[in-house]
């Protein structure tokens, strides 16, 4: 059995697996916010004790996987979003599970994706379907994630990056514009992710409405202080009800698709582009309507090979635990010799 975690900045998702016939298959699941613990261990241990609160034995889980927000240094890592300190060494020993592996949550994903069955993928851009070579991750969530999914000529091998954090670059006088406000704002450097990611939606709100003052209508109002205002947002530009939500999400679009390029280039995915995260499956009907692509494309000379570079969506939300379960379970095998994997298939 493997343990596996998807730890964000707002909950904590964690799992337990088995394989049947080579293939993970979820035994239980179960999300916690993140805000009302104190670490790491607190969560592990309320989710394995289970609806009957009673601590059951851990040393059925063969490995545990933990992905993370924030660069993970010799099994120990402070998260970005959250006052956690985690070191894979003391949690073996507080948790007593032999195996337990920390790595970067967007790693997590890039384990994750070769798990996912066709229908959990959306393509948005269809390029060359055929092609073959590197792939990038971008994820906005919380906070904006990417990685790179370097082909190896058998298999994609993840190599977690802290690329969300890189300058913001505005591409026209509207961006300029927005830059120049939340460098007001931020007292400072402003970074990608403090426009694409749920904190992003905010800042460009804030912006559309205090500096180009489009119209707040009162229900509008209303609804943002009593619900989610991310979500608020996000389902008003889906369905047409409030313009300034559509210009919020259209330029987050525009932004989130420039620099998912600029990773395309950087990596020279040719084997394609993968949208993670929270945020993307809940607004394809924006992702639709052209903002996204035409920036994602916007890459003068290198505008042809963009065009042939496909972008997907991760629509399953459980990407980063499929991961990090497959790499648990294939570090483990590699420490321990047997492979509960390679046993399943064997078995079927």
């Amino acid at each position: 059995m493997i343990l596996a975690g998807d730890v964000g900045g707002t909950k904590v998702h964690l799992a337990l697996y088995n394989f049947e016939a080579g293939k993970l298959k979820s035994i239980r699941d179960q999300k916690f916010p993140a805000h009302e613990f104190a670490s790491l261990d607190d969560v592990v241990n309320k989710f394995l004790a289970g609806d009957d609160g009673q601590q059951h034995d851990n040393g059925k889980i063969a490995a545990a996987c933990f992905g993370c927000p924030g660069p993970v240094r010799d099994g120990r890592l402070k998260l970005t979003n959250l006052p956690w300190t985690l070191d894979s060494r003391e949690l073996q020993k507080s948790l007593g599970i032999e195996h337990i592996f920390l790595i970067n949550d967007l790693e997590a994903n890039g384990y994750g994706i070769p798990e996912l069955a066709v229908d959990q993928i959306f393509t948005l851009h269809a390029g060359d379907e055929g092609a073959v070579g590197h792939r990038g991750l971008i994820a906005a969530g919380t906070g904006l994630g990417e990685a790179l999914l370097i082909w190896d000529g058998k298999r994609h091998r993840p190599i977690p990056s802290e690329g969300g954090h890189c300058d913001f670059a505005a591409r026209s006088d509207r961006e300029v514009a927005l830059l120049q406000h939340l460098r007001r704002t931020l007292n400072g450097r402003v970074s990608f992710e403090r426009v694409v990611s749920g904190l992003g939606i905010k800042n460009v709100y804030g912006y559309l409405r205090d500096v180009e003052k489009l119209d707040e209508p009162q229900w509008l109002r209303d609804r943002l202080k009593a619900e989610d205002p991310n979500a608020v947002i996000g389902t008003c530009a889906e369905d047409g009800s409030s313009s300034i939500c559509f210009e919020t999400m259209r330029l987050f679009s525009a932004a989130y698709g420039a620099e998912t390029g600029n990773i395309a280039l950087k990596v020279l995915a040719t084997g394609g582009m993968y949208l993670g995260g929270g945020i993307a499956p809940k607004i394809l009907k924006t992702l639709k309507n052209g903002a996204f692509t035409q920036a994602f494309l916007d890459k003068g000379r290198l505008s042809a090979l963009l065009q042939a570079i496909p972008v997907r969506v991760i629509l399953d939300d459980t990407c980063a635990l499929l991961g990090a379960a497959a790499y648990a379970e294939d570090r483990a095998s590699e420490i321990s010799g047997h492979s509960e994997r390679s046993a399943s298939a064997v078995s079927a």
